[in-house]
């Protein structure tokens, strides 16, 4: 297939006007169309500026910037894209207007050139069904902000030539972005592998397990996570965010796994979007998130000693190193003293189950998480049972907090919150590559360039352990019955076998 020198850009919006500042920086010929002439304008004025303050910042030579600006064609007849190799839309995300507009071109443009949909939620198959040529229609899915989303996702429709897909990762990759290949499937990979995170998080809030400030505190301050998801809804905005969930969840008729919660139907509803509305699952003034100090351990006069389950070797002897380098007493044995806080370390299961499975009185037992281990300064979570007496939790939170390090209480849930939140994210991850959707290196790639994520979700099952995820979330689906949580196939026989989440 020729290269790609042309480039036609259907719609001047933010998206739009990112694909045209990066295509125009590369060298490209880049033709804007939009049928709003203010925006067209506007658009114009937007990219000298962008190109005009890179070029103050010293990132952008002032040569290649006029180059940029001159390659630029604003186009108020889309009879003026007849000539390109190659045109992007970037209209509304409404199926009709995507084919009625692809319908248009192909009476317009060559046969040669691509058609190339930025659709994020839409069908590549469904848009190229009403073109006379659909092999050469694909998608090419672009985050925004544009210039600084350095991933895009080529989508190969079931009809879709693969030479198509090719042209359009290597242009990609001129244009200074990583590609990434996936088939059709509702939520391409980046929205798709993005559900763990945000439906979880809104799971364990409905539950009752934890407000907002403490999930996004654990996921970020003990799991590692750049933003947790009530932030990140935050950001990204309820009006964007609850569509896809439910459109994902419907697509895949109604799989458990991608399950939405009503709480962001409502929130919907009643206009709390997040930042662009000054209020959503937090506050803000001035744009800045207004959150209530945290509260500070409390204070306990005699300190009992602790008695740390055997249950889990491996676990029991990380927590025994902390607390004697906290100071603690710990009792050693195989039951505890009458006058011990009881500690579990539960992976998958509630503090509940943990106590009643192993004999223990519930009303001195506190569970604690230790699936990211308990370096010294990092967040620790706490679970307690419903039984469990104040006096106890009070004692579990000052002692596990005497060297400064956060501390987090939730209540009782199977899985705490990052470990029920982690084990979905890479389970949804290994469905995706079992499904065939996208191999295990464009995955994480994917996820790590879309999302931010710490490492991609197949490299974070590796570093916890495949076998640890899976013991999760079977002991999720015990606790709960639940069958959101069933492990993948993919997951499963790696964990079995011994295998890398990256091993195809």
């Amino acid at each position: 297939m020729a290269r790609i020198n042309s480039v036609g850009i259907v719609g001047a919006g933010a998206m739009g006007r990112g694909i045209a500042q990066i295509a125009a920086q590369a060298g490209l010929r880049v033709y804007l169309y939009d049928t709003a002439q203010a925006a067209l304008a506007s658009a114009r004025d937007s990219l000298r500026d962008t190109w005009d303050k890179l070029v103050q910042k010293g990132k952008l030579e002032a040569p290649r910037a006029e180059a940029a600006l001159q390659a630029l064609t604003l186009c108020e007849d889309l009879g003026q894209l007849r000539d390109c190799d190659l045109v992007v839309e970037a209209i509304v995300e409404r199926l009709d207007a995507k084919q009625g507009l692809f319908r248009q071109l192909e009476d317009i443009v060559a046969e040669t050139c691509i058609l190339a949909s930025n659709t994020s939620s839409l069908s590549i198959t469904a848009i190229a069904a009403a073109c006379r040529l659909p092999a050469r229609v694909a998608g090419y899915h672009f985050f925004n902000p544009v210039p600084l989303m350095k991933v895009v996702e080529v989508i190969d429709g079931l009809r879709s030539d693969p030479e198509v897909g090719d042209a359009l990762a290597e242009l990609a990759r001129r244009m200074g972005h990583t590609p990434v290949r996936a088939k059709d499937m509702p939520g391409f990979i980046v929205n798709h592998a993005g559900r763990g995170l945000n439906t979880e998080g809104l799971r364990v809030l409905q539950e009752g397990v934890a407000d907002c400030a403490q999930v996004d505190a654990i996921m970020t301050g003990q799991a590692g996570f750049r933003m947790g998801p009530f932030e990140l809804m935050d950001l990204t905005g309820l009006d964007v965010s609850h569509p896809v969930m439910e459109s994902i969840y419907r697509q895949f008729f109604d799989e458990p796994r991608f399950r939405p919660s009503p709480l962001t139907t409502v929130r919907l509803a009643g206009g709390l979007l997040g930042r662009k509305t000054g209020q959503g699952f937090y506050t803000y003034a001035d744009g800045k998130k207004q959150a209530a100090p945290e509260v500070p351990p409390p204070s306990v006069a005699q300190m009992p000693e602790v008695w740390v389950s055997p249950a889990r070797p491996e676990a029991r002897a990380v927590v025994v190193e902390l607390l004697e380098r906290l100071g603690a007493r710990v009792q050693q044995g195989d039951r505890p003293g009458d006058d011990a806080l009881i500690v579990v370390t539960p992976l998958g299961e509630d503090a509940t189950t943990a106590a009643c499975d192993q004999g223990l009185d519930a009303r001195r037992t506190v569970a604690v998480d230790v699936l990211h281990g308990l370096p010294e300064g990092r967040r620790r979570t706490l679970m307690a049972t419903p039984l469990t007496a104040q006096a106890w939790r009070d004692a579990a939170v000052a002692r596990f907090a005497s060297d400064g390090a956060p501390v987090t209480l939730v209540q009782d849930s199977p899985g705490f919150v990052a470990q029920r939140i982690v084990a979905t994210i890479v389970n949804i991850a290994c469905e995706i590559a079992q499904q065939g959707i996208a191999t295990p290196e464009d995955i994480d790639r994917a996820v790590t360039l879309g999302l931010g994520y710490p490492k991609g979700p197949l490299a974070m099952g590796d570093a916890l352990g495949a076998p640890r995820i899976v013991e999760i979330l079977r002991n999720i689906v015990r606790v709960t019955g639940d069958m959101r949580y069933r492990p993948s196939l993919w997951l499963q026989r790696r964990a079995q076998l011994g295998m890398s989440l990256l091993d195809r």
